[in-house]
C-alpha cells in the first residue's frame, strides 16, 4: 500500500512555496556564514540543533510513544533515508568545492524534476498532457539557466566535471530521500521522522565536525547561524507537510523556481550591503531560463487542478 496525499493542495501548495522560499535565501546566509566556519560543522550544527529542538517539542507535548510501534522495516527506512539526507549534504558541498556556487545551486534542481520522476513511476501520480508540458519547460530553462552560468563558472574542465558528478549524485540522494520519506508518512507524522532523521546525521557527521569553532563566533555570525538553524526545521518541516498533502510531483514543480527566488535573494542582499555577498552575474539568456523555469513550474503545478479540487470536495 502506498501513501496518498490528503488532497488539500492549496494547503500544500502554500507549504511548498515557504520550502522554496527557504531553500532560496538559505545558500546567501550559508556563504556568509562559511566565512568564519567550514561546511561540515556548519552542517553537523545545524543537525544538532534541529534535533534538539525537536526532540524537547515531541517530549513536552508527549508525543513519543509512536515510536515504540515501529517494526525493524521502519527503522532501517529511517535510517536510509537518513543517509541519504546526508550524503545529500556532503555530495553538494563537494560540488560547490569543485565548481562554482552558481553552477552547483543550478545542478541540484535535477533533484526535484527526479522527485517528479519518482512520484509518477513509484506512487503511481497521474502526470496529465499540461504538467508534462509544464515539466519539458522546466528542463528546457535550466538547460539555457545552466549554459549562461557555464560561460563564466568553468574554470577547469576536471574539476568542473568532477564537482558536476558530486552535485549530480547529491541531487539522486535527495530525490531518493524525499520519496522514502513520503512512504515514510503512512507509519509517522512528518515531526517524528524528521525528529529521527535529524538526530541520526547529527551523529553521522559527529567524527567529522569542529564544535569548538562555535566558540570563536561574534554576534553577528551567530546570528547568521541561528538563522540557518531555523531555515532547517521551517524549510524540512514544510516541505514534509507539503508532501503529505500534495502530490510529490506538483511539490516538486513548486521546488524548481527556487534558482529564480536565490537570484532574487542574492540581488536584495547585495543592494542591500554590498560587501556582504557579491552579485550573480546573468545574462539575458540566463534570465530567460529562469523564466521559463517559472512558468513551466506554475503549468506543471496547476494543470489538471479542478480535477484535483473535484476530489477534494
Amino acid at each position: 500500500m502506498l501513501h496518498q496525499a490528503s488532497g488539500r493542495w492549496k494547503l500544500g501548495l502554500a507549504l511548498a512555496l515557504v520550502t522554496a522560499g527557504c531553500w532560496a535565501t538559505l545558500p546567501v546566509v550559508l556563504k556568509m556564514s562559511l566565512a568564519v566556519l567550514d561546511p561540515i560543522t556548519l552542517t553537523w550544527f545545524r543537525f544538532v540543533f534541529a534535533a534538539a529542538f525537536m526532540a524537547l517539542w515531541l517530549g513536552a507535548r508527549n508525543r513519543l510513544a509512536p515510536y515504540r510501534s515501529l517494526q525493524g522495516r521502519h527503522w532501517r527506512w529511517l535510517m536510509l533515508a537518513t543517509v541519504l539526507l546526508v550524503g545529500n549534504y556532503v555530495g553538494y558541498l563537494l560540488g560547490v568545492q569543485y565548481t562554482s556556487p552558481a553552477n552547483a545551486q543550478l545542478l541540484i534542481q535535477l533533484a526535484p524534476l527526479l522527485m517528479a520522476l519518482g512520484g509518477i513511476f513509484i506512487f503511481r501520480e497521474r502526470f496529465v498532457v499540461g504538467q508534462w508540458l509544464g515539466l519539458a519547460v522546466i528542463v528546457l530553462g535550466l538547460g539555457l539557466f545552466f549554459r549562461d552560468q557555464l560561460q563564466g563558472a568553468v574554470t577547469g574542465g576536471s574539476s568542473y566535471l568532477l564537482g558536476s558528478g558530486f552535485v549530480g549524485l547529491a541531487a539522486v540522494s535527495w530525490a531518493a530521500y524525499a520519496l522514502i520519506q513520503k512512504q515514510l508518512l503512512m507509519k509517522l507524522d512528518s515531526s517524528h521522522i524528521l525528529a529521527v532523521i535529524y538526530v541520526f546525521s547529527a551523529a553521522l557527521l559527529w567524527p567529522f565536525a569542529h564544535p569548538s569553532a562555535l566558540l570563536k563566533l561574534d554576534a553577528l555570525h551567530w546570528a547568521l547561524v541561528l538563522f540557518c538553524c531555523a531555515n532547517t526545521l521551517v524549510a524540512y518541516g514544510a516541505f514534509a507537510e507539503a508532501l503529505a498533502h500534495w502530490q510529490a510531483s506538483r511539490v516538486s514543480a513548486i521546488l524548481a523556481t527556487t534558482p529564480l527566488l536565490c537570484l532574487l535573494a542574492v540581488a536584495a542582499v547585495h543592494a542591500a550591503w554590498s560587501r556582504a555577498i557579491a552579485p550573480e552575474h546573468v545574462t539575458a539568456l540566463g534570465i530567460f531560463g529562469a523564466v521559463l523555469v517559472m512558468a513551466g513550474s506554475a503549468v506543471s503545478s496547476l494543470s489538471g487542478q479542478n480535477t484535483d479540487e473535484a476530489k477534494e470536495a
